[in-house]
C-alpha cells in the first residue's frame, strides 16, 4: 500500500472514530432527558449463576428463588418512595396488581401435575422480559392431557428489571438443563419429553436440543414446539452493548437502558436494559454458529420433530427474525421431514 493509500486509510479510521464518539455523546445527552430510574431499575437482586444452577436440583432452585423474592420485597417494595406508592405500580404492596396478592404468583417457577399417572413431561421456557406466567395456558392444557409441566423462571426475570442488567445467557441455558432434569426425574426415562419455547425461550429450547445431540448426559427431547422463536435477530443487535458504555459514569446511568417505562404489568417487565438485548444477541449468534456447524456435519437430522408458530408480524420485522436463519440453515426442512416420518 502506498503512502497516499495509507493516509486515506488513516483519515477514514479517524473519521469513524470521531463519528463513534459523537454517537456515544449524543446517546449520553439524550439519556439525561429521559425519565428517572427507580428502585426496580437500580436494585440488582442476587440470582443464581450458571455454576450455582449446575450444582442445584429443583428444590434448591425453588428455595433460592423464594429467598430472591424476599430480597426484592425488603429492598424494593418496602423502600418505595411516596411517589411510587400508587395503584399502577406492580411493586407497591397496596396495589391490586401486586403479584403477591394473586392466588398464585406466576412470576415464580411452578410444576403442574396431572390427576393420574403422567404420560410424559413438558418443559416450558418463557421469553425475554417475560415470566412463567406466559406458559400457564399451554401448561394447563398439557396437564389436562396427563402431562407433567415444568415451567422455570429464568434468572434475571420475574423480580425487577434491574435483574436483567446482570443476567447472562449461560445462566438461562443452565436453568433450561435443570428444568429438563426435573421433568425427566418426574416421569422416568421411558416417557416422552417435550420442550416448548417462546421467543427467547425458543432459542434456549433449540440450544438445548442441539447440545443434547452431542452430550449423552443430556436427555433428548422427543418433540420441540417453538412460538415466535428468537433464533435470528438483526445483525445490529450485536452492537447493543455499545450504547450502554456511557453508563460507566454515574451521571449517564440511564444509557444502560433502552427503555424506562412504568411497571404496571404484574408478570412482565416494561423497561428493557441494554444487557437484555446484548445477551439475547450473544445467544442467538452462538446458536446460529452451532446450527451451521451441525448442518455441515449432517447432524441436524438427529433433531426431533419441530413445530413452529410464527406470526406474520414477526416475518416482517428484523427483530426477532426466524425465517432467514431457520430456512437458510435447512432446519425447517429437517424438522418437516422428521415430523412427516414420525406420523
Amino acid at each position: 500500500m502506498g503512502s497516499k493509500g495509507f493516509r486515506l486509510l488513516k483519515r477514514g479510521a479517524v473519521m469513524l472514530g470521531l463519528l463513534f464518539v459523537v454517537v456515544l455523546a449524543l446517546r449520553a445527552f439524550l439519556s439525561l432527558r429521559g425519565p428517572p430510574l427507580d428502585l426496580w431499575h437500580t436494585y440488582v437482586p442476587h440470582d443464581m449463576s450458571a455454576k450455582e444452577i449446575r450444582a442445584a436440583d429443583w428444590s434448591a432452585y425453588v428455595a433460592a428463588e423464594s429467598a430472591l423474592f424476599e430480597e426484592v420485597r425488603a429492598n424494593v417494595t418496602d423502600k418505595l418512595k411516596a411517589g411510587a406508592r400508587n395503584p399502577a405500580n406492580r411493586y407497591f404492596a397496596g396495589s391490586p396488581i401486586y403479584p403477591g396478592h394473586f392466588s398464585q404468583d406466576w412470576n415464580r417457577s411452578y410444576i403442574l401435575e396431572p390427576d393420574r399417572a403422567p404420560v410424559g413431561a413438558v418443559v416450558f421456557l418463557h421469553g425475554l422480559t417475560d415470566s412463567p406466567y406466559s406458559g400457564r395456558g399451554i401448561a394447563r392444557r398439557y396437564r389436562e392431557h396427563g402431562w407433567v409441566t415444568v415451567t422455570i423462571r429464568l434468572p434475571g426475570h420475574g423480580t425487577v428489571p434491574g435483574g436483567l442488567t446482570a443476567a447472562h445467557w449461560e445462566d438461562w441455558s443452565e436453568a433450561t438443563r435443570l428444568a429438563v432434569r426435573e421433568a425427566r426425574r418426574r416421569v422416568g426415562p421411558s416417557r416422552p419429553l417435550h420442550l416448548i419455547g417462546y421467543s427467547n425461550g425458543g432459542a434456549l429450547a433449540m440450544k438445548y436440543a442441539l447440545d443434547a445431540i452431542g452430550d449423552n448426559n443430556l436427555s433428548r427431547p422427543d418433540r420441540i414446539v417453538l412460538v415466535s422463536p428468537m433464533i435470528g435477530i438483526t445483525s445490529l443487535a450485536r452492537f447493543a452493548g455499545v450504547f450502554g458504555w456511557p453508563a460507566v459514569f454515574p451521571a449517564f446511568e440511564k444509557t444502560a437502558w433502552l427503555g424506562v417505562v412504568p411497571e404496571f404489568n404484574p408478570f412482565k417487565y416494561n423497561s428493557f436494559p441494554v444487557n437484555g438485548a446484548r445477551q439475547s444477541s450473544l445467544m442467538a449468534r452462538t446458536l446460529q454458529r452451532q446450527i451451521a456447524q451441525y448442518e455441515r456435519d449432517g447432524r441436524l437430522l438427529d433433531l426431533p420433530p419441530i413445530l413452529t408458530f410464527q406470526s406474520a408480524r414477526d416475518r416482517r420485522r428484523a427483530y426477532p427474525r426466524v425465517d432467514a436463519v431457520v430456512s437458510n440453515r435447512g432446519l425447517f426442512a429437517v424438522a418437516h421431514r422428521a415430523a412427516v416420518s414420525d406420523r
